[in-house]
């Protein structure tokens, strides 16, 4: 029997996925990294980090106004824990008014190079995302429909 190249793609798949969720024999409920994964894959988290990426260094009412939505303690809440995650650093100047500066760390940098991929993995399906939803919606509705018929 030939090993193909997706044969071989699906077992490093594997491979990864297990380093991720830990070993399936020893399952205790719980990821081990999702303690990680859920500090900075929420909208809040990747738009920040997205942002500083592109602009380098922002105080936070730059970054607060590139960031459409956002409420200010939402905004002082994901800056912290990127900050203590070790993402991003906060330079505060003695100055009056205080100025504080936030911009990504190299560990930050290295999360950055991934959270474009994922970027540009929506843009480029962004489109069929939006018409599996709209299929998903109309096969929904045709079942309540159906039930209430």
């Amino acid at each position: 029997m030939d090993i193909t190249i997706v044969d071989n793609q699906q077992d490093i798949l594997q491979i990864k996925l297990k380093k991720i969720l830990g070993d399936p024999a020893n399952l205790t409920g719980t990821c081990p990294t999702r303690n990680i994964l859920d500090r900075f894959s929420d909208k809040w988290s990747i738009l920040s980090i997205f942002h500083l990426g592109n602009a380098g260094i922002l105080r936070f009412n730059e970054l607060k106004k590139r960031i459409d939505g956002i409420s200010q303690r939402m905004l002082t809440v994901t800056l912290r824990n990127l900050e203590r995650d070790g993402l991003i650093s906060r330079r505060v100047y003695p100055e009056i008014p205080p100025r504080v500066e936030y911009e990504l760390t190299g560990l930050g940098n290295s999360l950055l190079v991934k959270v474009i991929e994922l970027g540009e993995w929506a843009s480029d399906h962004g489109d069929q995302i939006m018409q599996a939803r709209a299929q998903y919606d109309a096969r929904e509705r045709n079942t309540l429909s159906a039930l209430n018929n």
